[in-house]
């Protein structure tokens, strides 16, 4: 298939494998971690919690990882990053196996993944436009869409099947030993010549050529200095990633902290529901991926992209109104066709905007400043689910994600692009 045509690229197929495993391994985590909080615990407000310690380290070093992934080898950073991660769920899991896993556990494990994340994220962004080139850039970005979907096809229906049947160690375990193959895929590129062929440029200034390693704090906010001030000249970017700081919290936070109450306390369904919604979003994503994937450019990528995004939050509502659970699936197979349009589009686009030695920065900043508000976000969907109950907060998620991004759908600068 023509989608299908940067996997000729040995590095690139290397890479892609080992986060497809990798990527395998979280959905199956995911399920289990939140069935085990649900649980454990019965409380959403703890639900959130384990989602803001994920995300407040992430957002605290995102831009200090993409000025470190511009100034160090890429494929290291990912390699480092997928070995503590590993580590990291490997003691949950044994922690689980033996009956002595908490709450504060899981909190610590998400406060290293978070960290982890922060350098990983800006690493393999930046990484796929240096080992490809520009004709297979849209089947890049397409395969990469794939990685995360494919896997979450299989892998909730997966992770519901395991923890029933033997628990979530056994989820935990699994996803730990992806990491260390994924490391594993990574380990021929960290061993290559091909590994200095992808270490950031280094730029001068004054003359004088930059360190890679020992610089300055001074330099460093230089460098950030930089990323921002691109950012700002182009409004296609600092629009999108302003707004999405807010979409995300209205369309994450009902998806992330009240659908395992909803199925549970609202529908009287068990873990498996949660598993075949997962499936289901991914299945469209990937359809939808693969059908864009064939195509070299996409044209209207700003109102497709957008329009996406709203039916996005209009998907939310079947949710809010407890409708027939045939029904819901369905959504969320639409809702995952909808996300693979604007995320196609969106990393096609940044790909093509930032020139090379300044997409890690940039990568950071989209997801610093998409994500900031996310830690806030996912501790009131957690109080709200509380207080109003689940399906009120989806109901408040699809209308506030429908109107916001209609509110970007008015700046030419995102309806004109082409």
């Amino acid at each position: 298939m023509n989608a299908l045509r940067a996997l000729k690229n040995r590095a690139f197929a290397l890479m892609w494998t080992g986060q497809t495993i990798s990527r395998l391994g979280d959905n199956l985590y995911r399920i289990a971690l939140a069935w085990w909080v649900l649980e454990e615990t019965g409380s959403a407000i703890a639900m959130g919690t384990v989602l803001v310690f994920s995300q407040i380290p992430m957002l605290l070093f995102l831009l200090i990882g993409g000025v470190v992934v511009d100034r160090l080898p890429r494929i290291r950073v990912m390699f480092i990053a997928d070995i503590i991660s590993g580590l990291t769920i490997t003691a949950v899991a044994i922690f689980s196996w033996l009956e002595i896993l908490e709450i504060w556990h899981i909190y610590i494990a998400s406060l290293i993944f978070g960290l982890v994340e922060a350098f990983f994220f800006p690493a393999y962004q930046a990484v796929i436009p240096t080992i490809t080139n520009s004709d297979d850039l849209v089947s890049a970005n397409s395969l990469s869409g794939l990685s995360q979907r494919v896997t979450g096809i299989l892998g909730p229906a997966l992770g519901a099947a395991l923890v029933a049947i033997g628990g979530s160690s056994v989820a935990f375990g699994l996803d730990g030993l992806s990491f260390f193959i994924s490391a594993a895929f990574v380990f021929p590129l960290l061993r290559s010549n091909l590994e200095k062929g992808l270490r950031p440029a280094i730029e001068k200034r004054n003359g004088e050529a930059l360190t890679p390693i020992k610089q300055s704090i001074r330099q460093g906010f230089l460098d950030l200095r930089e990323g921002f001030k691109f950012v700002l000249t182009v409004p296609w970017i600092w629009i999108s990633i302003l707004l999405f700081g807010f979409i995300n919290v209205t369309e994450a936070g009902p998806r992330a902290v009240a659908l395992p109450f909803l199925i549970s306390d609202d529908l009287g369904a068990g873990v498996d529901l949660l598993g075949w919604l997962g499936s289901a979003t991914s299945l469209g994503f990937v359809i939808g991926m693969l059908w864009l994937g064939q195509y070299v450019r996409l044209h209207r990528r700003g109102f497709l992209g957008y329009f996406a995004v709203m039916m996005q939050g209009l998907l939310l509502l079947p949710f809010a109104f407890k409708m027939p659970i045939p029904v819901l699936i369905a959504s969320m197979f639409v809702f995952g066709l909808a996300s693979s349009v604007f995320a196609l589009i969106w990393a096609t686009t940044l790909q093509e905007m930032v020139p090379g030695p300044l997409l890690g920065r940039v990568f950071s900043i989209d997801a610093l400043g998409s994500f900031v508000l996310l830690p806030i976000g996912f501790a009131v969907a957690g109080f709200l689910t509380e207080l109003l109950g689940a399906p009120t907060v989806f109901l408040m998620g699809g209308i506030g994600t429908t109107l916001i991004t209609g509110l970007g759908l008015l700046h030419p600068a995102i309806r004109k692009l082409d």
